[in-house]
């Protein structure tokens, strides 16, 4: 296993550094993005890496690229990470960059529940609804819902919180228009995925979405797709209503964190700075983002 905390390119000018992701350019109309093995939970970046988590993420986001190719164009070029940085920086990109399209991004997250988990389930508790969007009484944690439902959020700074809105608001954001186009695709690629993830013995929860507009205004899918960062998976074969189930994605840190208490028997705050994660949940960790790639994509994580 390798790690990768930050790259550290200085043969391509630094556009970003993001929770998880350096963006560097590429002339004008593209841009080198490195995924690093930072993981982020509750918009708080740990302080140890999950060893070989970029890479894997890049691999599955890859794989969904491609199958998902004929529902929308993405943001891939096809090219090298390897050919466009100075020699002694391939170690660096090796199977966790991509170098794709700039586009103009749309700044509202698209996020797809299939099941009622995370601050929907908390949301439902509160008013039986998730994001204005009134769901049938009676249902419990991780309850599958009649139907996939759209829920935005507003996409926040390094550091907040994303913040559910409604779709009403997103219309008010983006346009009319613009935001249907998006809550139609969404479900759409959500629908997909989760079908053949379902072939698979994995559960896809809900998972979120990020677009942008190219040159000539069409919407094209960007960033990560569908990976054990953006998405909440679930293996089919342990799956049952009223419980957490158990996680592929991170997840399984974020209930380490909610369990953990300081020396006063005091929860973390979910702000800066992170508790320091132990050998075994890191270990863990990187184990469940191995084996959900090899379970959705058959093939062994090398």
């Amino acid at each position: 296993m390798t790690t990768l905390y930050q790259s550290t390119i200085t043969s391509l000018p630094l556009l970003g550094r993001g929770k998880v992701r350096e963006n560097y350019g590429i002339g004008s109309d593209k841009m080198l993005m490195v995924a690093s093995d930072r993981l982020s939970a509750f918009d708080v970046i740990m302080n140890e890496p999950i060893p070989d988590k970029g890479r894997v993420l890049t691999g599955m986001a890859l794989f969904w690229f491609d199958k998902l190719a004929h529902i929308i164009p993405n943001h891939g070029t096809g090219i090298s990470p390897e050919t466009v940085v100075a020699a002694g920086e391939v170690d660096q990109v090796r199977g966790r960059a991509q170098v794709v399209k700039k586009l103009k991004p749309v700044m509202v997250e698209a996020v797809v529940r299939g099941y009622l988990a995370g601050s929907g389930w908390k949301e439902y508790q509160d008013s039986g609804a998730v994001c204005g969007i009134k769901l049938p009484a009676g249902l419990k944690q991780a309850s599958k819902l009649p139907e996939p439902i759209f829920t935005p959020a507003t996409k926040a700074e390094m550091g907040e919180h994303d913040e559910n809105i409604s779709f009403e608001k997103m219309c008010e954001i983006v346009g009319k228009d613009l935001a249907e186009q998006i809550r139609t695709v969404s479900i759409h690629l959500y629908q997909e995925a989760a079908d053949y993830a379902a072939t698979r013995g994995i559960i896809i929860a809900d998972t979120k979405f990020e677009f942008g507009l190219d040159e000539q205004g069409r919407l094209t899918l960007m960033d990560e797709v569908l990976t054990a960062d953006s998405s909440r998976f679930w293996p089919a074969d342990s799956y049952r209503e009223g419980i957490s189930p158990p996680s592929y994605d991170k997840q399984f840190v974020r209930d380490w964190l909610e369990a953990w208490r300081d020396a006063s028997g005091q929860p973390w705050p979910k702000t800066k700075p992170a508790p320091s994660l132990p050998a075994d949940v890191i270990d863990a960790t990187a184990a469940k983002y191995r084996e959900a790639y090899e379970k959705l994509t058959g093939k062994a994580f090398a």
